[in-house]
């Protein structure tokens, strides 16, 4: 394994797919902190 690969930034083909991805976990997981944010208030004030 040479270290250019590892070192070269994506092609710029391959972005749309890394920001796919993070979206595809990003967006279930801020959701979710901000349901258990807003049902721990709850839980705490009445």
């Amino acid at each position: 394994m040479s270290s250019d690969s590892s070192q070269s930034p994506p092609s710029p083909d391959r972005r749309w797919l890394i920001a796919l991805a993070w979206a595809w976990v990003g967006v279930p997981l801020a959701y979710g902190l901000y349901e258990l944010v807003r049902k721990a208030t709850q839980l705490f004030t009445g």
